[in-house]
């Protein structure tokens, strides 16, 4: 099978993250899109996150009320029995070496894709994963010029998801709003 990792902190989870894996399951080669919980975030601050078992079951709930539309994506806690801190090539190595059968693509936001250097051993990401690419705003850079900016000698490939519909929305927003 063909598994996209949607990885997050999905705090909260909101209909741009289902809306995209469901368009992903749809409108790409994956069989499966799992949405695979962070814990917490190296990059992000961990004061401003919800209880990791409260965004999973959130999580899980949002991909139940939506039935059939979520057919093919999977809330994963894979990563909670990771050691902490964890890094997206350790998950990634974990679930190659657990489902030796499958054939892991990394989806990211195109945000991501403009501070991929600091992920910890990108390089090893980009050489062995292909990579989906959601476009966001504000990067102000095209994805060809982000990719060359890395200088790798191999990458597997990186895609951007040019047709897939475009969600105004963040979990920061959401926060942001439900504070104020």
């Amino acid at each position: 099978m063909k598994i996209g990792i949607y990885g997050g902190s999905f705090n909260p989870i909101h209909f741009g993250h289902t809306g995209l894996a469901q368009w992903v399951v749809r409108n790409t080669d994956l069989d499966e899109v799992w949405l695979m919980i962070s814990p917490n975030n190296p990059l992000k601050d961990a004061s401003i996150l919800a209880d990791e078992q409260v965004r999973l079951r959130e999580a899980k709930e949002v991909i139940m009320r939506l039935g059939d539309e979520a057919k093919g994506i999977i809330v994963s806690d894979f990563e909670f029995t990771l050691p902490r801190p964890n890094y997206t090539a350790n998950t990634l190595k974990e679930l190659q070496k657990q489902y030796p059968q499958h054939e892991f693509t990394l989806i990211i936001g195109e945000d991501n894709l403009a501070i991929f250097p600091k992920w910890r051993e990108y390089t090893y990401l980009l050489e062995n994963y292909r990579i989906l690419v959601y476009p966001r705003k504000g990067s102000g850079k095209s994805v060809e010029q982000m990719i060359d900016e890395l200088r790798i000698a191999h990458i597997k490939e990186v895609q951007l998801l040019a047709n897939a519909p475009y969600f105004e929305i963040s979990s920061t927003e959401l926060r942001k709003n439900l504070h104020n």
